[in-house]
């Protein structure tokens, strides 16, 4: 082997060298994806805010966009939530904000998802309706403004209250998404108590 020969092999080697270990570098970091960045962020910390309008056109359908943005009410027995009975959370179509859990959910014979209490008093108000000829207790978001449905005082026990949703409103997220989307911090609502049978 020439001299020239040898001194190309060897700058060869120390270029695969340097290579190898850039690599090593770039396999060290853990790969996140652009909604694995998002839903990395605990449901505590994130900012929930209403999307620009001609955006929620673009994301919502049209019955979500009505109901939502026009306090329309959707079909009762016809809409997604009514006969749910999943364990997990209902939170806000429209900015994500946690409103809603199944623990609180129960059968109202309306046709609409029926909840005795929120998940989080914090975001979800309330205001008098005057529509249709009478007064009735409007629910909204608090951050996204989201018109959700309304409240009567003809619920069960403990709380005697029926919050009395559009289906429209809100996106149910699983109790084994939970972590995933950013929402673990409500998994123990939905441990199972031990059996008082087990040692």
């Amino acid at each position: 082997m020439t001299k020239s020969a040898f001194g190309e092999l060897k700058m060869a080697r120390k270029r695969f060298s340097i290579a190898v270990t850039i690599l090593s570098l770039f396999a060290a970091v853990p790969f996140r994806s652009a909604a694995n960045a998002q839903t990395a962020v605990p449901a505590t910390q994130r900012k929930y805010v209403k999307p620009a309008d001609a955006d929620l056109k673009k994301k919502l359908t049209p019955l979500q966009y009505a109901v939502t943005q026009n306090a329309d009410t959707e079909s009762p027995f016809r809409n997604e939530y009514w006969d749910n009975h999943r364990d997990g959370i209902y939170v806000d179509v429209v900015s994500g904000e946690p409103l809603f859990s199944s623990v609180d959910k129960y059968d109202s014979g309306t046709g609409w998802p029926s909840f005795t209490k929120p998940l989080d008093p914090a975001n979800v108000v309330t205001k008098s309706d005057r529509s249709l000829f009478m007064v009735r207790t409007e629910v909204r978001s608090k951050h996204a403004n989201s018109h959700l449905g309304h409240l009567f005082d003809d619920g069960p026990a403990p709380t005697g209250m029926r919050y009395c949703m559009n289906s429209a409103s809100m996106r149910f997220i699983p109790v084994e998404r939970l972590e995933a989307e950013g929402y673990g911090q409500y998994l123990p609502l939905f441990k199972k108590a031990p059996s008082k049978t087990s040692h």
